[in-house]
């Protein structure tokens, strides 16, 4: 009995404890649970229920408009339309081919094989994919395309089918126009270069979305789950590049590169001096913004001259390599050595320090002996006697040794330092390049005698018009800039550039000094001369540097970069201009490749900027007028108020012919009219070579011949005495009629640097 008591107790005690294990088991179920439905309702409420959306809904991005970039004048540079993206929906496809027995994908591979330009086995293949809701056919198509497409879609019922999608793509109205400033974007809109780049999260906005509820085929539902979110357009920005000006130095650039022969790009800036802005920026060989990837002539010769085969990895990699070159902006991101325009600096420093005075007197042989070596100046011969204001107009390299000597390593180092020569500009352009200069502690009587006349260091030309923009201005170094405002989607201003003083160079006193040396180096005798305006104070600096990176096989540099500085009006600077011409084989000095074209710009621009021109120009242009069907009396009255000349060949008393032609621009006071009264054979002569010829012997070789003069370069024919002509418009041996216009080019062909 007590064993069967015993055993009663032990089952109940072991049905006790699995009891109360379930209870515990259960317990602790029920607070899983209980947790779980917590989590899932509120704490983790939004992910559960961003995952059931995720399943039963599907979005689309609405991209943000990108924003525009504007010249100084609202001009538009870089803008964003409207294209669109045609795709198919494949399961739509195949639906309706199985519903209504019609092979859909032949006939829309049929259909938009012509419209797209696409094969047909290439948009039949992609129709076939039937478990695909969304395949891209063409990402980007014109509105005539898209209208295309759309009648196509309309006229067989294909709405469900083909289906297209507007979207923006960027667009520069100008083409290759300011492209190294404006740069340009990727394919999905992001900025890769230039401005585009630097701007790129201003000009980008903030993507929207458009979500919707989908069906188990990912199709729209009717009446389903709808949500928008609204995209935010990108800020526009407005630059100082004045379209003008900068149209006129790309001209500029080019013809520089075609008259020389220039190997590796000429490069140009046009600066404010007064706020740093940046006016005009140009390199040659620029490329269509709208078409980046399309090498610009020079660099597709190189391809096709590189010996890689097309197929080859190193072609690839040589092609990469000329893009990025050509995309490169070399004012900003190439270093070179400046050459004599540096003196400009080691004169500044001189004077600003005491160590030299216009007072200062030298004397060069043709060399000056230095540290182990002899250092030639580029005048052979030697300049003899010059003063301080002769030595930086003639270009003296002994005397700029002396000068930098007399400044003192300490000095002058900090001079390079301070004028920003050893730091980027700051300047709001991507790709910036740096400096190559000696360290102080190894800087030598050696390295200071060279880098005194700019050679054995490098520089960019952004750095150094930066630096001459601080000699004009009074003395203040500037930080170049590009974007003056950056304005919202109704014109408010978000910001506007503030001048940015980095520090004071040089006292108002050294910055008039240096000033006024230069503007008589350019309108006296000085090695800038050909960078002359008739009219204007230009204050001007040549150069010519050697290349040292690229030897000949006897260890000899053979390569040259020749360049111009200037500023104007001088005692009021305004703008300065700088021009580099790299590697130009038909000439090499600065004085030849570049000064004369900083005056072409400087005639144009000095009268666009409303600055006066303080004579009354001897020859002003004149525009013959059509006096073909007048009286003799009438129109010989109106050539003589206009301040030509006229003559007349004929009885008759009225005009039937005439040269020069209607249209013709001629020289007042020293331009000619031929009028034909009757029937006769052109009176012609032979043109002979005017090359060499000073300007007066131009002038009375045609006036004697019966021809028109149109002077340019240094001066006009009756005032540029010492310049020769370089170049004639008609070649000689030409046989023309009296009264033809031929247009003369006068430079000074002795000046060197």
């Amino acid at each position: 009995m007590s064993h069967q008591i015993k055993i009663t107790r032990n089952v109940l005690k072991l049905t006790r404890k699995r009891s109360t294990i379930l209870l515990i088991c259960f317990a602790v179920f029920l607070c899983y649970l209980l947790s779980t439905i917590f989590r899932m309702q509120v704490s983790g409420h939004e992910a559960y229920r961003q995952k059931v959306i995720d399943q039963i809904t599907t979005s689309s991005t609405v991209k943000a408009k990108r924003g525009i970039i504007y010249d100084n004048g609202m001009h538009i540079l870089a803008t964003t339309k409207t294209v669109w993206r045609v795709f198919l929906s494949p399961v739509d496809i195949a639906e309706a081919s199985e519903d209504k027995g019609t092979d859909y994908s032949s006939l829309i591979a049929q259909g938009l094989s012509s419209i797209l330009s696409l094969p047909y086995d290439t948009i039949y293949q992609k129709a076939k994919q039937s478990k695909t809701i969304d395949v891209t056919l063409k990402k980007s198509v014109e509105e005539d395309i898209y209208r295309k497409v759309t009648a196509f879609v309309l006229e067989h019922h294909l709405e469900n089918m083909v289906r297209t999608e507007a979207h923006h793509t960027r667009y520069y109205p100008e083409g290759d126009f300011a492209s190294a400033v404006i740069g340009f974007t990727g394919a999905d809109n992001q900025g890769l270069f230039g401005l585009e780049y630097t701007y790129d999260k201003v000009l980008s906005g903030k993507d929207g979305y458009y979500v919707y509820a989908k069906d188990a085929k990912g199709n729209e539902m009717p009446d389903g789950y709808i949500s928008y979110i609204e995209a935010q357009d990108g800020y526009s920005i407005v630059t100082t590049i004045d379209s003008y000006m900068q149209k006129h130095l790309e001209y500029t650039l080019k013809e520089i590169e075609e008259t020389f022969d220039v190997q590796n790009r000429v490069a140009g800036i046009v600066m404010n001096v007064k706020t740093g802005g940046i006016l005009a920026m140009a390199n040659t060989q620029s490329f269509d913004l709208n078409d980046p990837y399309t090498l610009s002539p020079l660099y597709e010769k190189k391809l096709l001259e590189c010996g890689y085969p097309q197929d080859s990895a190193e072609y690839k990699a040589y092609k990469n390599e000329m893009l990025y070159t050509m995309w490169q902006n070399k004012a900003v991101s190439d270093a070179y050595e400046p050459g004599s325009t540096f003196k400009i600096i080691t004169v500044s420093a001189g004077i600003e320090t005491g160590a030299v005075t216009l007072q200062n007197h030298y004397h060069c042989t043709g060399s000056f002996p230095i540290g182990g070596y002899n250092i030639s100046c580029h005048k052979r011969g030697g300049h003899g006697h010059l003063t301080l204001s002769q030595a930086l107009q003639q270009s003296c390299n002994p005397a700029m040794i002396q000068i930098s000597a007399s400044t003192g390593t300490k000095a002058f180092y900090r001079f390079v330092s301070d004028f920003g020569y050893l730091e980027k500009t700051g300047v709001d352009l991507p790709g910036e390049g740096k400096s190559i200069f000696h360290k102080e502690n190894a800087i030598g009587s050696t390295e200071l005698a060279t880098a005194s006349f700019g050679q054995r260091f490098k520089v960019t030309p952004l750095q150094q018009i930066t630096a001459i923009a601080a000699v004009a201005n009074g003395g203040y170094l500037l930080r170049p800039y590009v974007v003056e405002k950056i304005i919202g989607e109704n014109g408010e201003v978000i910001f506007t550039h503030q001048t940015e003083v980095r520090r004071q160079v040089i006292s108002n006193a050294t910055s008039m000094t240096v000033s006024q040396m230069l503007e008589e180096g350019v309108s006296g005798d000085g090695g800038a001369k050909n960078a002359a305006v008739l009219g204007y104070k230009i204050a001007a600096k040549t150069g010519t540097s050697e290349k040292f990176d690229v030897l000949d096989e006897n260890g000899n540099s053979y390569l040259r970069i020749g360049s111009c500085v200037a500023f104007a009006p001088s005692d009021s600077a305004e703008i300065a201009i700088l021009i580099i011409v790299d590697e130009p084989t038909t000439a090499k000095y600065g004085s030849m490749v570049a000064a004369p074209y900083i005056s072409d710009l400087m005639e144009v621009y000095l009268p666009y900027l409303n600055i006066e021109n303080a004579l009354e120009q001897v020859g002003q242009d004149v525009i013959v007028e059509q006096f073909c069907g007048m009286s003799i009396k009438d129109a010989k009255k109106a050539i003589q108020n206009s301040g030509l000349k006229v003559e007349i060949i004929g009885e008759g008393d009225t005009v039937i012919r005439q040269s020069p032609i209607c249209g013709t621009t001629i020289q007042k006071d020293i331009g000619k009219i031929i009028l034909y009264t009757a029937q006769a054979e052109e009176d012609t002569v032979t043109l002979p070579s005017l090359l060499g010829k000073s300007p007066s012997e131009v002038n009375q070789l045609l006036l004697n011949l019966g021809l028109n003069i149109y002077a340019e370069g240094v001066q006009n024919c009756q005032i540029g005495i010492g310049a020769v002509a370089t170049q004639q418009s008609i070649p000689p041996q030409t046989k023309v009629g009296k009264g033809t216009v031929v247009r003369v080019t006068f430079l000074y062909t002795d000046s060197q640097d």
